[in-house]
This record gives C-alpha cells, sequence and structure tokens, in this order.
C-alpha cells in the first residue's frame, strides 16, 4: 500500500514522537551514549516546551518500559484528588460536575516526578545533561508548530482580561506565537536551571542530585508556586472564579510509583497496558471481544465490528474502570464474559449505552454521562484539542517511544497542565493540570472524585510481546480515541503485508483510520453522541455507504485527520530496530539508525 514515509529500520537506535524537535534530541541522547530512558525523558521534557498546548510538567504521564532481560513495569505519573477535593466542597460551590480548566480541575501534579523516577532507576546520565535540550529550546527559542498560535487565539481574550499571566508568555508584543519565528518562555528555563543548581549544590552523584530535583519540586520553590497559584481566584469553564484545593502537603506527600502490567493473549501478541485507573483495559477488551475470524481488513464490515465492540469496551470503561473502588478486571477481560457480549454486536449500529454486569454485579452510571450532545461529531484534527472561547477543552496529549541497541523499550504519554488548562504560574513559566475534570461526583462511583485517589484517564501507552520478548512500544493522543486508533494500528500489522522482513509499521500508522463517540466522553462537558462515526476521506466509498446502512451516523472528515499513532519495535531474531510516525498534523516524526 502507499505510505507517507518508510518504515525506519537500524540496529542503534529508534525513536518516534509527536514533534520532531522532541524525536531528534531523543535521538541526541542515544548518540551521546545515553539508552532509552534517557532519551525518553530528554523527549518528554522538550514536549513540554514546543507542544505546550497538549502537555507540561505539572500535567501527568503514564510510562510502560521493557528493560532489556527485564520484567515489564508501569511508572504511574499520574497524580491524586488534593485532601480537600471532596465532592461536597465542590457541590457546596454549586457545581453539578467539575470544571473543565482552572485551580479546581486540577490534580497533584505526576509528570515531573514520573520522569525523575524514570532517570533515577532506568537511565545512566545525569540530571543537567538530559534537561539541557528542553532549557535550550525554551530559553533560545524554537520555531512553533502552527497548532500553538491556533490554540493561543482560540483563547486570547481570556488570557487578555482573565489570565494574564499566561498571556505575558503566549502573547508576546500582544499575538500568538506564529510559525517561522522564535519562540521563547524564558520563565520555563529559568525554573529548570534554578532546578538543576539547587539538586546539584545539594548531592554530589547522579542519583542523589535527581532525588533533591524531586525534593525542590514536591517541597521547594516549585511547589511554593504552585500552591500560590492553586489559591489564586481563577475564571473556570462554569463562569465563575474559584480558587483549588492543592496545598503544599498534598504535593510532598506524593510520588510517582511502580506496578504490574494488565496483560492480555491475543494471537501470540501479549499487550501490556497500565491498570484501570487509565484506560488501557480498554484495548485489551477490545481485543478480546474481537471474533476469532476477522472480515477484511477496511471493509464495511471490519469497521463495524471494530465500532461496536469499542461501543461495549467503552460502556464498561464507564461503569467499572476507576480508582475510587475495586475494579473486577479479571472478569471483565475473560473469554465467558466477552463471548457473551460479543453476542450483543448485530448487523446495526447500536445507539444505546450498554455496560455490562461482571460477576452479576449491577453497574452504576453517572445521569450527566448520558448526556447527548446537541452539537455535531467534533472532527478532532489530527488528535489536536478542541477549545472553546471560554478555555474549554476536549484535551490532548503527546507520546514517545524509544527503543535501544541493548534493546531496552520504552513508551510514555504525557499530557495535561495544557497552556489552556489553567493560567500559566509566573515564577514557573508554566500551569496547572485539569485531570480532575475526568471525575464524578456522584458518590459510589469506581471514578468519584476522592482524596488520594487518581482519576480515570484516557492516556494508554502500549507495549506489546511476541513469545515472551518486548517487540513493539505504541501510543497516541487522541483522549478517548487513543485506545479506538491502537486498535486499527495493531490489527493492521496482522494483516498488511510485511516490508523489509518486518512489520509495516508506517503503512499501519497511515492506513485510514476512525473513531466514534457514543460513550460518555471523559473531558468537560462529559456528553456523548449515539451513533456517531467520523472517518477519513480516504476511507473507500463502499466502506463508507455499507457504513451508512448499517446505521452509522458517518461524518466524512478530512483525508488526514484520525490518529497521531508513533511506534518502534525491535525484531529479538535479528536485533533489528523500526519505527514509524505519523504525518496527520505534519509534525510527527521518527529517526534513528
Amino acid at each position: 500500500m502507499f505510505t507517507t514515509r518508510p518504515t525506519l529500520q537500524g540496529t542503534f537506535g529508534m525513536v518516534s514522537s509527536t514533534h520532531w524537535l522532541a524525536s531528534q534530541s531523543a535521538m541526541a541522547v542515544l548518540e551521546r551514549g545515553g539508552n532509552a530512558y534517557d532519551a525518553a525523558v530528554a523527549a518528554g521534557f522538550v514536549l513540554h516546551v514546543v507542544e505546550p498546548h497538549l502537555c507540561g510538567p505539572a500535567g501527568e504521564v503514564p510510562v510502560i518500559l521493557a528493560p532489556a532481560g527485564g520484567e515489564v513495569r508501569v511508572l504511574c505519573g499520574q497524580g491524586v484528588a488534593p485532601a480537600g477535593a471532596t465532592p461536597g466542597h465542590y457541590r457546596g460551590l454549586g457545581l453539578d460536575v467539575v470544571p473543565g480548566t482552572g485551580p479546581l480541575a486540577a490534580a497533584v501534579p505526576g509528570a515531573f516526578d514520573a520522569w525523575m523516577l524514570l532517570l533515577r532507576d532506568w537511565g545512566t546520565m545525569p540530571l543537567a545533561d538530559v534537561l539541557s535540550y528542553a532549557i535550550g529550546y525554551a530559553e533560545h527559542g524554537h520555531a512553533p508548530v502552527e497548532r500553538v498560535g491556533e490554540t493561543v487565539e482560540s483563547v486570547r481574550r481570556l488570557f487578555e482580561t482573565e489570565w494574564t499571566t499566561s498571556a505575558d508568555v503566549y502573547l508576546p508584543g500582544g499575538r500568538p506565537p506564529r510559525p517561522g519565528e522564535r519562540f521563547r518562555n524564558p520563565a520555563l528555563a529559568a525554573t529548570w536551571r534554578r532546578l538543576v543548581a539547587e539538586a546539584e549544590a545539594a548531592a554530589p552523584d547522579r542519583e542523589g542530585r535527581i532525588d533533591a530535583a524531586r525534593e525542590v519540586w514536591r517541597t521547594g520553590f516549585v511547589a511554593d508556586a504552585l500552591v500560590r497559584q492553586a489559591a489564586r481566584p481563577t475564571l473556570d469553564t462554569s463562569g465563575t472564579h474559584h480558587t483549588g484545593t492543592l496545598t503544599a502537603e498534598d504535593l510532598a506527600n506524593w510520588s510517582a510509583s511502580y506496578e504490574e502490567p494488565v496483560a492480555h493473549e491475543w494471537r501470540g501478541w501479549t499487550v501490556c497496558k497500565a491498570g484501570p485507573w487509565s484506560q488501557g483495559p480498554v484495548l485489551l477488551q477490545q481485543l478480546a471481544l474481537l471474533p476469532p475470524e476477522l472480515p477484511a481488513h477496511g471493509t464495511g464490515e471490519y469497521v463495524h465490528l471494530l465500532v461496536e465492540g469499542c461501543k461495549l469496551a467503552m460502556a464498561d470503561r464507564e461503569a467499572w474502570y476507576g480508582d475510587a473502588a475495586p475494579v473486577p478486571l479479571g472478569e471483565l477481560l475473560s473469554e465467558p464474559y466477552n463471548a457473551a457480549r460479543r453476542a450483543l454486536i448485530g448487523e446495526k449500529a447500536s445507539y444505546e449505552l450498554r455496560p455490562g454486569a461482571p460477576g452479576g454485579r449491577t453497574p452504576r452510571i453517572s445521569p450527566h454521562a448520558y448526556t447527548v450532545l446537541a452539537d455535531a461529531p467534533g472532527v478532532p484534527g489530527a488528535g489536536e484539542p478542541t477549545v472553546s472561547r471560554d478555555g474549554a477543552t476536549r484535551g490532548d496529549t503527546c507520546h514517545v517511544d524509544v527503543v535501544d541497541r541493548w534493546g531496552n523499550m520504552v513508551a510514555a504519554t504525557p499530557s495535561g497542565g495544557w497552556l489552556q488548562s489553567n493560567p500559566v504560574v509566573p515564577e514557573l513559566g508554566f500551569p496547572l493540570g485539569t485531570r480532575l475534570q475526568m471525575t464524578w461526583l456522584e458518590p459510589g462511583l469506581p471514578n468519584t472524585l476522592t482524596p488520594g485517589r487518581r482519576p480515570r484517564t484516557t492516556l494508554t501507552p502500549s507495549i506489546a510481546l511476541r513469545d515472551g520478548e518486548p517487540v513493539l512500544a505504541f501510543g497516541t493522543p487522541g483522549g478517548d480515541q487513543q485506545d479506538q486508533w491502537q486498535l486499527h494500528f495493531l490489527l493492521a500489522l496482522e494483516q498488511l503485508p510485511h516490508v523489509r522482513g518486518g512489520w509495516d509499521l508506517q503503512g499501519a500508522v497511515d492506513a485510514p483510520n476512525w473513531h466514534n463517540e457514543s460513550f460518555p466522553g471523559s473531558f468537560h462537558p462529559r456528553g456523548m453522541r449515539p451513533g456517531s462515526l467520523t472517518v477519513e476521506s480516504r476511507t473507500p466509498p463502499e466502506t463508507i455507504a455499507d457504513l451508512r446502512r448499517r446505521g452509522h451516523d458517518v461524518t466524512v472528515g478530512g483525508a488526514w485527520t484520525e490518529g497521531r499513532l508513533c511506534a518502534v519495535a525491535r525484531d529479538p531474531r535479528t536485533r533489528v530496530l523500526s519505527a514509524a510516525a505519523n504525518p496527520r498534523g505534519m509534525q510527527g516524526y521518527a529517526v534513528g539508525r
């Protein structure tokens, strides 16, 4: 099939990310002798600089890592709800849902500490060296992609009238950043320089300095500035000014942590994901829902099967996933349960939300989840966030995958802390996040807002094994769409002809994709669009006609609008490495040699 780029192959190292500067920075780390984890951390901090509308250091990042010869691990960089973030507090403010922006939506920041743990425990390079790339781009500038300026323009009035600290950074000279002109964030560069200097003064060794940097973040000048910002009354999507609940104690008492991945076997693959505090098991359940034989790739029958399976898995996500109550994950992924669920897929598109009853349990869903959104189905435009005039955003993220010459592999999906989420903290150069908007205020739900518990996130990096060997790291931005696009990618690897003796990663990335929104969205205002299905215009006309005949409410989007997938792979037999990156949005790139 036609591909926009070749699938890269080599033996030294491969990187794929959602921005070329992050990919090349990670590759530079590999060239200097660093490993995959050093490279991923460097890329992550560069993404905070060059994709500030998609991620920030006060956001979050789930990481899946597969050390050469070791066990796959999940590093959870998702912060918890602050101690004061109770449903009663929000109800007392007259709120029915958590606002989509502002300090009330801020969880304890998680990304920074997770990056530091990854670097300390698995990397080899000094903190100053790894941060040097991000500091350089923040201090000396970079040419921003179009969507940075477009996002700033969409919230210009908010910045000019309310979030003036954001205007100071993102409206230089009174206008948004422009492609082809250097854009700088000197406050962010100064933050990292001061943090590195304090860490180096506190300890003589690499690991000690990284731990010292973590303490500066949690209890030092960074923490002080974050708490001051949370206490400032801020206009949010409720139309009212609110202060947040984040305190010094919340920051001091939380750290990133390791856990076992959730894994599922399918046709020789072992797919590893983060647990049900993330969206990750949705991909696994979609695989479990597939029949033994699949229809021909790209046909109406094929797309219909995948979309209807997605609706069932997403309904179970809404009813059962979260961190505030036990999740019956074993039953949700079991063959008997999914065989019964599979029988619900008929010839016609379903317009119902149909959660299952694993083990005879009764599903409970927030009444707000059933809200039918009146506006047209959204075409996300290469997975970018949709932003309204008041700053409400459906949210999005970044992604990076790395594999090195030793066989270490990592997939990470940094997100949150977007420039449109909260005002920039003036002392630091970046904003707080808004991940608490994904929780509910009704009591007793798996995703009820609960102090000390993680909000259920959409972030979902992947690592897959064959015969017990890690062979593939992949992921994508896209909010609720992430595991829809990843399923299509993984199945395409099975069905497309191989190239150069290996999987056609680029062909699987480039293949026409789609998404549906027939389930409660994770972002404010949290409604759904029953029966909706958005497909790329490159989808064969006969496929579109068949889907409409089956009852899907089909919107034909742009030719290159569905997905921002990244992937790297390693053949254990030949030790050949490969990589591919998404052409949609004109900024994702793979590099390697």
